[in-house]
């Protein structure tokens, strides 16, 4: 199987003598460079198009923008609805009247709760000159 010498049989080579015969062998050839102009030099006037997604990011943001304009503009963005106020006790005054005269909309003991809640009471004694958060109702 082996011939005499075994790195013969594992290992091959092609000596060349280039001197002694230089148009036999051609060395393969690799293919030229090519300079591509950069940027600037491409065009003076090339414009620049954006992607589709940046147009669509574009669009959105614009929508947006109007969206927030027109309801700022509208009101519906205004204030958040009904506000709470304050009422200074006047002599005489109960709890339930004061729950009665304010939050007329509400039976008077879900009244006199929300403003004990409103004011962290633990009884319905006032005190003339007493200052009391009123809280909104819905």
């Amino acid at each position: 199987m082996f011939g005499a010498d075994p790195m013969e049989d594992t290992m091959s080579a092609l000596a060349v003598d280039c001197a002694a015969a230089p148009d036999s062998v051609r060395l393969p050839t690799r293919p030229a460079l090519v300079l591509v102009p950069t940027w600037p030099a491409a065009g003076e006037g090339a414009h620049l198009r954006p992607t589709r997604a940046a147009r669509l990011l574009a669009t959105g943001l614009v929508a947006l923008a109007l969206a927030t304009g027109l309801a700022v503009w509208t009101g519906s963005w205004g204030s958040a609805g009904p506000t709470s106020y304050a009422v200074t006790v006047q002599p005489g005054d109960t709890l339930s009247q004061i729950a009665a005269r304010e939050i007329p909309d509400l039976p008077v003991g879900a009244a006199v709760t929300r403003i004990q809640l409103a004011n962290r009471m633990s009884t319905g004694q006032v005190d003339a000159g007493e200052v009391l958060l009123i809280p909104a109702t819905h």
